[in-house]
């Protein structure tokens, strides 16, 4: 048919982005940047870049229509740019765009054998399956959540995931700014500069009416997480996400028996294999997806996953300059359970100036988009930011 040829796939594009900022203490202090533009948290051992990078997809058709797709550009941003190019983009040419989930599980049957389960390959494919579902709402005039099942919600409850400050009383008044602003959740991250944990009795004391949650950072054993689980305990945290060591799923498995606050994990998985494992052996009760390792077909079925075992939705959100934002706001509208959405307030304000969209966080609230396919379009002014 003359429709479905226009809209065959004729190019697949991936563009790295840098965007300089203003250095500010991570975590209570500022690491050394290194002469790659990497700093190494000293709490976690993760490598963060010290400015904002982003991977940006573009899927464009014969007939001219455009999706757009986002992923992670925080750590060799150009890696995602050479497999589009030698290997997604031949094999998609001609394919329909409407055929998102098929060329989904294509593309993982492809890199199976080789090993390739996770990391870039599935960082690629993330930004790849955005951008289809990009399209496939764009060609049938519909905004994504109307194509993921329907509409359950059209404004989002945000937790707060950046509590600024060089000290505890600092970081108080940076919540009680945002108090005032309508927010009612924050998430504090334990690190080794500063008493997190006097810290979240501090904001139990002066709030207490707010939602509050930990992040853990991946980086304790099952008996040192239970430990601190203990310690926290008096101030109702409403979850610990990351108790224990991404690999240890016996590990978190001991930390979710054991402990009386529900625990959260899940920004690093990119299918629903992955949740599988975590939430067949009840060692969650909360599922964090993070739209832009996973992409959209695997966000919803880890989120179907999460029904099956009653556990529930909330999803994660890092460092993106806001098309997969979009993507995790339109999937989180359709979703039935689904009670926080994390919010990067340090980051997304920055960057939402550079697209036209409807999105917007305030008031506590994000606000969905309801424009076809995924509600963002890139402004002309996002191009200077592009890595030659």
């Amino acid at each position: 048919m003359p429709s479905v040829q226009a809209d065959a796939i004729r190019t697949v594009e991936a563009i790295y982005l840098r965007i300089p900022r203003a250095q500010s203490p991570h975590m209570g202090r500022q690491p050394p940047v290194n002469e790659r533009g990497y700093i190494v948290d000293d709490d976690n051992g993760t490598i963060y870049p010290a400015d904002d990078r982003t991977v940006i997809l573009r899927i464009t058709t014969e007939g001219g229509r455009v999706g757009w797709g986002e992923t992670y550009g925080i750590a060799a941003g150009t890696v995602v740019g050479e497999l589009v190019k030698d290997l997604i983009q031949p094999v998609l040419r001609g394919r329909d765009p409407l055929d998102v989930q098929v060329i989904w599980q294509s593309l993982y049957n492809m890199m199976r054998v080789r090993g390739y389960t996770s990391g870039f390959w599935l960082d690629a494919l993330a930004a790849v399956d955005i951008a289809l579902w990009d399209l496939c709402g764009k060609i049938l005039g519909r905004p994504v959540h109307k194509l993921l099942g329907g509409q359950q919600r059209d404004r989002i409850p945000a937790y707060i995931t950046n509590i600024a400050g060089s000290d505890n009383a600092a970081r108080l008044d940076s919540v009680r700014a945002l108090y005032d602003k309508g927010f009612r959740a924050f998430k504090v991250h334990a690190a080794t500069s500063f008493d997190y944990v006097a810290l979240l009795r501090d904001l139990r004391a002066n709030f207490p009416d707010i939602t509050l949650m930990l992040d853990l950072h991946w980086v304790h054993t099952s008996a040192e997480a239970l430990s601190i689980i203990r310690k926290i305990e008096p101030y109702d945290i409403a979850f610990v996400e990351a108790p224990c060591r991404y690999e240890d799923l016996d590990g978190l498995a001991r930390v979710a028996q054991g402990s009386s606050i529900p625990i959260a994990g899940g920004e690093e998985w990119r299918t629903v294999h992955d949740a599988h494992l975590r939430l067949k052996s009840g060692a969650l009760t909360i599922i964090q997806p993070e739209m832009g390792r996973c992409g959209i077909t695997q966000f919803m079925r880890m989120a179907a996953l999460a029904d099956v075992h009653h556990a529930r939705t909330m999803p994660h959100a890092t460092i993106g300059f806001g098309i997969f934002m979009a993507a995790s706001l339109q999937a989180s509208a359709a979703i039935h359970d689904l009670p926080w959405h994390e919010f990067q307030n340090s980051v997304l304000p920055r960057h939402l100036p550079l697209f036209e969209t409807a999105m917007k966080c305030e008031a506590g609230f994000y606000h969905v988009p309801d424009a076809p396919g995924l509600g963002i379009e890139p402004r002309e002014e996002l191009w200077r930011h592009v890595v030659a």
